[in-house]
């Protein structure tokens, strides 16, 4: 097996070639470090997924590993951690002991993290190899990935577009076959936008199901989560960073719960499908793929309807400002203070956009506008075992863009660039699980996601229904990064 291959080996397959004695975890590291050194740096050229490679303390890890498996092989064959020897780029705003911790805020500069994050914390605990920290835009409060501090994270797809954000560097790393897994977050679709944009799977997990860090993690509408190259490994480390931990009142229910257990085949699933969302402008690339996997999905044998949702655009831009002026930005105005240092014109933006919003709208009226959205979609979504929807409605962003003044869909303006991304409601609607898989390329050679939203907390059934949706999909995630399409813009 070549460096390429062993680079792009899912974890259920590493484990399984660990444990045989097929290759082991130096091997897979070398493999992908040996792509970072090649595919990530220059700054035009480069996917600049990470802020930091701890080579040495990853490679000792790694032989760690690696000698722990060979033991086992010769002994009792006890059982092993479940994520032993596996690689995980974690998002720099998930704390590791020790190391900076700036959320790529030049203001930020020489912070350092007191302990780990509690999914961190469980990463290490499951043995897996935190080798590098991946990049994201300030405060993660945008959906591409560049920062006056970190730069411009481009999408190895297509090296003139964005990864998208804010979880960008995890999804272009992934991509880029830098790691096997990655941490993420999402409090708008930043887990889910990457995701769909790098042809890779992204999870936004319940409210309270994954341990967050800090005062902000009372925002029920944020979470953290788990990113990978397949719905199986995403299961897999999602149930190593679930559950109830004593830092985090607000999370819930036992770790290590398996997620994907029995299937149902398609054959038995009712799927609820919308292009649209009430009046999102989808691009012809999203519709085209979107459309087409639906069709596969129904020769499958899948029941399918379409579903109606009585959403706007501007319903769900002025609810999700509302919270973020409540929480959010208030927030990250205290953290930049009286600051002179650089600073992206997204930030400044979304903190401005959010603070008029919740001066428009009270605390009470702003719960009020969630408990509509949620209302909404129990009632759209009552009779079926998931819902389908676009990921993004815009099937590309280029990577240095800013997009301060909206965006164009087609014959439609968009007054805000995250109406361009069909994750929000969903955040709004946080009780519920969200994958984001694969389903297909655009004209600029940038894939195109769609999310399968589950019911209320029924974490099992979503990922089991997203699993036989990926089967049937047979999306390859493996970005080339020899060339660059050319930009077809449209």
């Amino acid at each position: 097996m070549n460096y390429a291959d062993l680079a792009f080996l899912s974890a259920v397959e590493q484990k399984q070639a660990f444990v045989e004695g097929h290759t082991s975890p130096s091997e897979v590291l070398e493999a992908q470090l040996s792509r970072v050194d090649s595919f990530n740096y220059g700054e035009e050229i480069g996917v600049n997924a990470f802020t930091e490679v701890m080579q040495n303390e990853a490679r000792e890890s790694a032989r760690a590993a690696s000698d722990r498996y060979a033991r086992n092989r010769h002994s009792s064959k006890r059982s092993l951690p479940t994520l032993l020897g596996i690689t995980v780029a974690t998002k720099e705003k998930h704390a590791l002991a020790g190391k900076a911790h700036t959320q790529g805020l030049m203001a930020q500069r020489g912070t350092s993290a007191g302990v780990d994050h509690p999914v961190v914390a469980r990463l290490r605990a499951a043995g897996a190899i935190i080798h590098a920290r991946t990049t994201s835009p300030e405060f993660s409060c945008a959906t591409v990935t560049h920062s006056p501090m970190w730069g411009t994270t481009r999408n190895p797809w297509n090296l003139r577009m964005s990864p998208g954000g804010s979880s960008g560097g995890a999804g272009a790393a992934l991509a880029a076959g830098f790691t096997t897994l990655a941490t993420a977050s999402d409090i708008a679709g930043s887990t889910r936008i990457p995701a769909a944009f790098t042809g890779t799977v992204g999870y936004k997990a319940p409210y309270g199901r994954v341990p967050g860090a800090g005062f902000l993690a009372v925002d029920w509408y944020r979470g953290d989560g788990p990113m990978g190259r397949t719905v199986e490994d995403v299961a897999l480390m999602s149930s190593v960073i679930s559950g109830k931990h004593s830092s985090d009142a607000n999370s819930w229910g036992a770790p290590g719960k398996e997620l994907l257990g029995e299937r149902k085949p398609l054959d038995q699933v009712h799927i609820g499908v919308s292009l649209d969302l009430g009046d999102y402008p989808v691009s012809a690339d999203v519709a085209r793929c979107f459309t087409d996997a639906v069709n596969l999905f129904r020769a499958s044998g899948a029941k399918i309807s379409e579903i109606k949702i009585p959403w706007s655009t501007e319903q769900i831009r002025k609810t999700i400002f509302a919270h973020f002026g409540q929480i959010l930005a208030p927030a990250m105005a205290e953290i930049i203070g009286n600051s002179t240092e650089p600073r992206a014109a997204y930030t400044d933006q979304f903190i401005r956009d959010s603070l008029e919003q919740a001066r428009t709208v009270s605390l009470i009226e702003s719960l009020q506008m969630d408990v509509l959205v949620n209302a909404q979609l129990a009632a759209a979504t009552a009779e079926v075992d998931v819902l389908i929807c676009p990921t993004n409605a815009m099937d590309w962003l280029l990577a240095d863009g800013n997009y301060l003044d909206g965006l164009q869909i087609g014959d439609r303006s968009l007054a805000h660039y995250w109406e361009g991304h069909m994750t929000s409601p969903f955040n709004v609607a946080n009780q519920r699980p969200v994958l984001s898989i694969p389903c297909g390329i655009g004209a600029n050679n940038v894939p195109v996601g769609l999310q399968v939203v589950g019911q209320t907390w029924d974490e099992s059934s979503t990922f089991g229904i997203a699993a036989e949706l990926e089967r049937v999909l047979e999306f390859s995630n493996r970005a080339e990064l020899n060339d660059s399409p050319v930009f077809v813009e449209g």
